[in-house]
């Protein structure tokens, strides 16, 4: 059976390597260890197939912008017919130290506006998400700016780090279902 990987972010030079765009930028670092690139846009997403421990994995780049991004997941989940669990979202999380990852199942959408459309659109919340470290702001800055904020020089080192949890995490979910790759993740965290 078929995984969705979806990244979160939003299309455009504008938004590219900034800290809401982890998702974009996990899958463009994903598709170059995989020998696979980016190539047109289908279902309002660029999406490219490729494989990850056996298994037939599709990588999609919503371009409906971050608010939005329930619509092209759903349009793709129901083409290629790949049910609600086995979509996996990689998205920001301001909650979390820069690079650090937590795997979730089954949870409500924490203030997030690409997974609430997610769940929206899916009809439903049964579906995988690795929550990617942004850190958060300082007192002077807002959510908003932050999160459309570029990382620092120290933070990208922490960010290929977490590039290479993420990439096992979403190996073991793939492996081992979500409630294994969740009890070993999160507990070496």
């Amino acid at each position: 059976m078929m995984f969705l990987l979806i990244g979160l972010g939003n299309p455009g030079s504008q938004y590219r390597d900034t800290r809401h765009n982890i998702g974009f930028m996990f899958l463009d670092y994903l598709a170059s260890r995989t020998g696979v690139s980016f190539k047109g846009a289908r279902c309002e997403a660029e999406i490219v197939k490729t494989t990850l421990v056996n298994a037939p994995v599709l990588l999609v780049k919503p371009l409906t912008y971050m608010n939005k991004s329930g619509l092209a997941v759903n349009q793709i989940a129901e083409y290629y017919k790949i049910p609600a669990e086995h979509v996996i979202v990689i998205h920001d999380d301001l909650d979390l130290v820069t690079g650090r990852i937590k795997i979730v199942f089954n949870r409500g959408a924490g203030g997030h506006n690409g997974i609430k459309s997610i769940i929206e659109h899916l009809g439903t919340k049964e579906f995988v998400r690795v929550r990617v470290g942004i850190g958060r702001p300082g007192e002077k800055m807002s959510a908003a700016s932050y999160v459309l904020s570029r990382f620092d020089l120290s933070e990208q080192t922490e960010l290929l780090r977490g590039f290479n949890e993420i990439e096992d995490a979403v190996g073991a979910i793939i492996q081992d279902g979500v409630i294994g790759a969740m009890t070993r993740v999160n507990a070496e965290r």
